[in-house]
């Protein structure tokens, strides 16, 4: 979690990332499809993967949107105007600027809640020099619901409003590059790429609509895959199917570790022979989980 001490006086101070700036606009993207399965309804023997990760990386498609809208809204200024765009790169407040724009509230899980669009969409933004009619703020719509709080399977949320990153599947499995805690790996269950449980829960889902941008960019065939195929993927694999997506973020290792963490949760005996395979790969870390992988395995099957 060291990248958040970076720039943090930038994420304070948004005139040290442009000077002179007078406005932030922000945007928020659905990526919510109707056609996608929640993660109740997947299969044990399918590695599970959070509903953003399952369409061509988010990054790459809106910086194209930004671009053109940035010009845009350029043809306003003054040869003295600059402005920048980021989509959830930038060292800002992001979040907290979105809430300020009226795009919505922060949940109880720490995440941003849309009246209109749920907790499916992404966030960026366009910092100008042009000053612009500020929207109003949107406020806290949670009322006494906790559902979010319940449903994670790390307890990562300690109290309403307060994340303890180090427990929460997205970082364990995406962010964490080292070894996933032991105590923790039973709770990933059949999770390889992100956690979408404290975003179902919410209520605020059932005025979700699909994104036309997004739409365009599903990704089916990341669905598709059962956790042994997973398995199987070698590093030069990886690299031709997971290109320009999400899961390239994680590298190799990193998705074959998650997904030996996976299948000692869930996995039988027919999985071993992948497993062992893994256990003598040069990669210490994917050795180390898969060979968790393999007593966690044995273990069910002596019962």
């Amino acid at each position: 979690m060291a990248y958040l001490e970076r720039n943090q006086k930038k994420r304070l101070d948004p005139s040290k990332v442009l000077p002179k700036i007078r406005s932030i606009i922000t945007l928020a993207t659905s990526y919510f499809q109707s056609d996608n399965k929640t993660v109740s309804e997947d299969n044990n023997y399918r590695g599970v993967i959070a509903r953003y990760a399952r369409h061509t990386d988010y990054h790459d498609v809106l910086a194209e949107k930004l671009k053109e809208l940035t010009v845009t809204v350029m043809d306003a200024a003054t040869c003295e105007d600059r402005s920048l765009w980021y989509v959830d790169t930038g060292p800002i407040l992001e979040r907290d600027l979105a809430q300020r724009a009226g795009l919505g509230f922060i949940g109880k899980h720490t995440n941003l809640i849309s009246r209109k669009l749920g907790n499916w969409f992404f966030i960026s933004e366009i910092l100008t020099t042009l000053e612009l009619p500020p929207d109003q703020p949107e406020k806290n719509r949670c009322g006494k619901c906790t559902r979010c709080i319940t449903a994670c399977p790390t307890q990562a949320i300690t109290e309403p409003f307060l994340l303890d990153a180090r427990r929460c599947i997205s970082y364990l499995t995406i962010e964490l590059k080292g070894s996933i805690p032991v105590d923790l790996r039973p709770l990933i269950g059949n999770r390889v790429f992100g956690c979408d449980d404290c975003l179902e829960v919410c209520p605020w889902n059932r005025f979700a609509h699909e994104g036309k941008i997004m739409k365009l960019q599903v990704r089916p065939e990341f669905s598709d895959i059962s956790l042994e195929d997973w398995a199987r993927i070698d590093a030069n694999t990886f690299k031709r199917i997971f290109r320009g997506s999400p899961f390239y973020r994680t590298k190799w290792r990193g998705l074959i570790r998650n997904v030996c963490v996976a299948l000692g949760n869930v996995g039988t005996p027919k999985n071993l022979p992948t497993l062992h395979r893994l256990a003598d790969h040069e990669d210490s870390i994917v050795t180390e989980h898969a060979s968790w992988a393999i007593t966690q395995i044995n273990k069910r099957e002596s019962k």
